[in-house]
Formats: structure tokens, sequence, C-alpha cells
């Protein structure tokens, strides 16, 4: 049976899953698809609730679309900084990307 405590569980691990790649990560791709398991794991927690408890029934989908478009706006931003950081230094490793000035 699907309760409110097994989606915050699957949206918890998403989330630490996540925020794991982002500590550890090295490679910014592997950032970049980090942070948006974060963002699933917090759409799934607006869908629960919106589910389980919101007197709204629309609330929860409409924050959650909301943090889609957010992630669609964050991916080719990302993607385009990672593109240049590779024409410049010809590696995406974050190391190499510190000794950067503006």
């Amino acid at each position: 049976m699907n309760t409110l405590e097994t989606y915050l569980v699957v949206a918890a691990v998403l989330f630490c899953l996540g925020l794991l790649g982002v500590l550890q990560r090295r490679n910014l791709i592997g950032i970049l698809i980090s942070i948006e398991l974060m963002l699933n794991g917090a759409n799934i927690n607006f869908m629960a609730f919106n589910r389980f408890l919101a007197p709204e029934p629309a609330v929860g989908q409409i924050i959650a679309l909301f943090v889609m478009g957010l992630a669609a706006a964050e991916a080719a931003i990302g993607l385009s900084i990672i593109l240049a950081l590779f024409r410049r230094l010809h590696s995406i490793n974050i190391e190499r990307a510190q000794r950067l000035r503006g």
C-alpha cells in the first residue's frame, strides 16, 4: 500500500543520493545530474503532500511544474557553462576550474 511515508522515504533517498553525488563528484556533468536528482526528490515530496494533505488539489502539481521548469533552465545554463569551461581548459574537472579568474 502506498502511504505518505513511502513517498517521503523514496524522496529522501533520492535527495541524499543527489547530495552525496554533489559532494563526491569531480566531474561537472556528474554534479549537474546529482542536482537533478535532488530536484526530483523535492518534486516527489510536493506530489506526495499534494495527494495526501493538500486542501487544494493542484497546488503541489503547480509547484512541481515550476521546479521542473527551474531544472530545465538550470540544465541549459549549466551545460553552457560546462561547454565554455571545456573549450578553455579541455577538461571538465572541477579542480582545474579553480584557477580561473573572473
